[in-house]
């Protein structure tokens, strides 16, 4: 019982079986029955009556003439051939009715064999089938009709009512749809069609059209309004990049060109004036040691006061002209090799005798015991312009403090200090040329604001970094990486590169 129930061979199996076939097929089948059940009634009824009236023939002929009736019968009616000839018409009658019910079969199969199969009805109606679909889907006959949408497919396309009953039109609801707005195709192959609707309202919709076996279509309308607007942002976004990339890349070529233009301006600039103030601190000194006369003790401070101005003069634009070199790519570095140790005790003698004028402890660190390869001149210059600021930013009964690292992959030089120090803000900018401290800080500055922008420059021909690190009212310390260099390597001109 289990079986058949599995199987469906049941009583409910045959019924889901010949409910299957619709009543055309049942229509023909019975009429091809009915009417070889007449050709076989009429057919019976024809040979039983041949049969009946050739007996009766035969019982009056015999009863009129029985002499004659006995002459018949022995020379032209054999009662054996009679017996074989009614045989020989009930096989015919049983043959007829065969092939007739054998026909009307034959067109029952035909008429059941063209019906399509049909699948049994489901429990659950199509239209909660389509309505679990989470987009809008319509389905359509080979002519364009609908059978079925569910109510995303209303929503999507905000449709009338005409539209969305049974048997509505394809073609006119496209028409409406379109209304105020335009659609073009997307792709078409033999399988499917895409377009896109966009409407007058700005929504966009994706319409994928996709064929049915044995004729018909299906309509999928997904909303893409979103995505086509993120699309536009992104594309928008992308001409902005390159928009801005452009115009980023036109300013960098000019600043890069009006640099190279200030650079040139300050080397002309620089080498120009200092040639009339080497003139003016040379007549001031040949004023001084009263070469052709005595001066009085006033000219004498005019005279003092005129050449202490010309060296600052002098000093301050001997640095742009440097910094100007530097930055124009037109200083030749030599690299030889230098004992760092060596490198540090020539600076600290340098400035010791500046360092006990202003009431500073400048002190040497443990020894690095490191070689490595640079120029000597430029190194030095880096290390005074450093050495130079925190002394001058140090008080009275201050420390300074030079000291070398060795590494595997370098060499570690920091100079510390227990001056001032400077804030955050300030740092961001005290690498910049011409860029000055607290003026209330710095009353005592004699500089040009470019010793540390030229020891970052050096420091980044040298091949190497320049980081500083400062707390206000702790001090600062300036430390310089360099990397180790092949001895071997030749001189690195830099205007070469």
């Amino acid at each position: 019982m289990r079986s058949a129930e599995l199987s469906g061979v049941g009583s409910q199996g045959f019924s889901r079986v010949f409910g299957q076939v619709s009543p055309l097929t049942y229509a023909v089948a019975l009429t091809a029955f009915i009417a070889a059940s007449i050709f076989v009634t009429v057919d019976a009824f024809r040979t039983f009556e041949d049969i009946a009236e050739r007996n009766a023939l035969m019982q009056r002929l015999g009863a009129a003439q029985p002499l004659l009736s006995r002459q018949f019968v022995a020379t032209v009616f054999d009662p054996v051939a009679a017996e074989v000839d009614d045989g020989a018409a009930y096989s015919g009658l049983a043959q007829r009715g065969g092939v007739a019910f054998g026909l009307a079969l034959l067109f029952a199969v035909a008429a059941f064999r063209r019906r399509p199969v049909i699948l049994p009805k489901s429990d659950v109606p199509y239209s909660d089938l389509l309505a679990t679909i989470p987009f809008g889907i319509a389905c359509w006959t080979a002519d364009g009709r609908l059978i079925a949408c569910n109510e995303q497919y209303r929503a999507r396309l905000n449709a009338e009512p005409s539209d969305v009953r049974i048997g509505a039109s394809y073609a006119a609801s496209v028409r409406r749809f379109v209304q105020g707005g335009f659609m073009q195709l997307v792709t078409e192959d033999d399988r499917n069609r895409v377009l896109e609707l966009h409407r007058e309202d700005g929504t966009c919709l994706m319409i994928d059209e996709r064929p049915l076996d044995g004729g018909g279509f299906v309509t999928l309308v997904t909303d893409v309004t979103e995505t086509r607007r993120t699309d536009h942002l992104l594309t928008s976004i992308r001409e902005e990049q390159k928009i801005l990339a452009r115009r980023y890349h036109e300013e960098k070529l000019r600043a890069e060109a009006a640099s190279q233009s200030k650079t040139a301006f300050l080397a002309h600039l620089s080498h120009d004036i200092r040639t009339p103030l080497n003139h003016i601190i040379g007549f001031a000194d040949l004023m001084r040691h009263e070469t052709y006369g005595p001066l009085s003790d006033r000219y004498i401070e005019y005279v003092d006061s005129i050449r202490m101005s010309g060296e600052r003069l002098l000093g301050f634009f001997a640095s742009t002209l440097d910094l100007a070199e530097l930055e124009g790519g037109r200083r030749v570095l030599n690299p030889v090799e230098l004992d760092v140790d060596d490198l540090l005790m020539a600076v600290t003698k340098r400035f010791s005798a500046q360092a006990q004028r202003k009431g500073i402890a400048l002190t040497l660190g443990a020894p690095a015991l490191a070689l490595i390869v640079a120029d000597r001149f430029s190194l030095e210059r880096m290390l005074g312009n450093v050495v130079d600021n925190a002394i001058r930013y140090t008080p009275p009964r201050g420390r300074v403090t030079l000291t070398a690292y060795a590494a595997s992959d370098g060499v570690v030089l920091e100079v510390t200090d227990t001056g001032i120090g400077m804030s955050a803000e300030r740092l961001a900018t005290v690498s910049q040329p011409f860029a000055f401290g607290d003026a209330a800080l710095t009353r005592d500055r004699d500089g040009a604001g470019l010793g540390l922008a030229i020891a970052r420059t050096i420091v980044e021909l040298s091949g190497g970094r320049l980081a500083i690190d400062s707390r206000p009212g702790l001090g600062t310390t300036v430390a310089v990486s360099l990397p180790l260099m092949d001895a071997r390597a030749p001189a690195v001109d830099i205007a070469a590169e």
